[in-house]
């Protein structure tokens, strides 16, 4: 055998080596992949972040748990079909987004459903809430759990919604959710799907006149700077899964 050809395969299997060697270093290390659609201020990415260092934690270092906030990987349709396909191990979406694979979701969605917020806890974390969770197995989706999103209230800039008649004539954002949707028409109102990442832009350029969501996403996606009306009706307490 010739010295090039010693001094190539000796090249290979030093490769080769490095490789599986690289590999034996990082096989007890289980990475799974978490995203949302959250800005980093919200406190639903902050206790996320929280999870990751006590997965880390409690582990010893065999498990981490990376985020991808800010709709990284898409919108929360986009990262459920992800999770679908295998290419993400976890999300966090609103329950109005998963009743688009999961129809039994779709009762969460509907207004003033719950009497105050002891009866919604007892509800999702009772033999209702286990059996919506799970309802998704079919769909290759499995609910964790239930997370506190809040209520959800209208926000404008030309006036406060202090009646369905305010609604009427105007364009008010969605989540994409037929049970979101149905319900502002019967407001009278116009709705309209866009994407949470999109909806800044929306507001400001007037595709939409309007929009409904908790406080804390109305103050951390700072759409508070163009819509100056913020309604505290608190017609839905749409969780998130």
């Amino acid at each position: 055998m010739s010295d090039f050809f010693k001094k190539y395969f000796a090249f290979v299997f030093l490769i080769c080596g490095s490789i599986f060697i690289g590999c034996d270093a990082v096989s007890n290390i289980k990475t799974l992949k978490l995203a949302h659609g959250l800005d980093i201020a919200h406190p639903v990415h902050q206790g996320l972040v929280f999870m990751a260092k006590e997965v880390d934690r409690i582990s010893g270092g065999e498990m981490k748990v990376e985020i991808y906030p800010s709709e990284q990987l898409g919108t929360e349709r986009q990262l459920l079909e992800l999770l679908q396909i295998g290419s993400l191990d976890i999300t966090k979406v609103s329950a109005s987004a998963v009743e688009n694979f999961v129809p039994s979701m779709q009762v969460l969605g509907l207004p003033y459903i719950f009497k105050n917020e002891e009866h919604q806890w007892k509800v999702l974390n009772g033999e209702i809430g286990k059996e919506l969770l799970l309802d998704g197995a079919n769909y290759w989706l499995r609910g964790l759990c239930f997370y506190d999103a809040g209520s959800r209230s209208f926000y404008t800039k030309s006036k406060p919604i202090q009646s369905p008649d305010d609604l009427k004539g105007l364009k008010i954002r969605v989540m994409n959710s037929q049970t979101a949707m149905q319900m502002i028409k019967d407001m009278g109102g116009a709705p309209t799907p866009i994407s949470f990442g999109e909806l800044y832009t929306a507001l400001q350029q007037g595709v939409v006149d309007g929009a409904e969501n908790n406080a804390p996403s109305f103050y951390t996606s700072h759409h508070y700077e163009v819509c100056k009306y913020y309604s505290i009706d608190e017609h839905t307490s749409v969780p998130d899964v």
